[in-house]
């Protein structure tokens, strides 16, 4: 059984934000610009990039979303920020 933040559906907005609907059937938009900012590590860099972050799935098995290169995010913060429309 999933947990009700994960993510069942993930549509790319533009820029760095995306549209999320999750499991409980909440939907938003979540913008994540301010996390991609300076310093981000190795892993996050690419997302930088739109295009590259454009290509961003969902891990059902995980239940979140991920990118090409194995970055992901937590589903439960990214359900926060949705719920709280960031």
């Amino acid at each position: 059984m999933s947990a009700s933040y994960d993510v069942r559906q993930v549509e790319y907005v533009g820029g760095h934000r995306l549209r999320l609907t999750f499991v409980d059937d909440l939907v938003g938009e979540v913008d994540l610009s301010a996390r991609l900012m300076g310093e981000v590590g190795p892993m996050f860099e690419p997302l930088k990039d739109p295009d590259f972050f454009a290509q961003v799935s969902v891990d059902r098995e995980v239940g979140t979303i991920v990118w090409l290169n194995g970055a992901d995010l937590a589903p439960e913060a990214l359900h926060e920020r949705a719920r709280q429309g960031e």
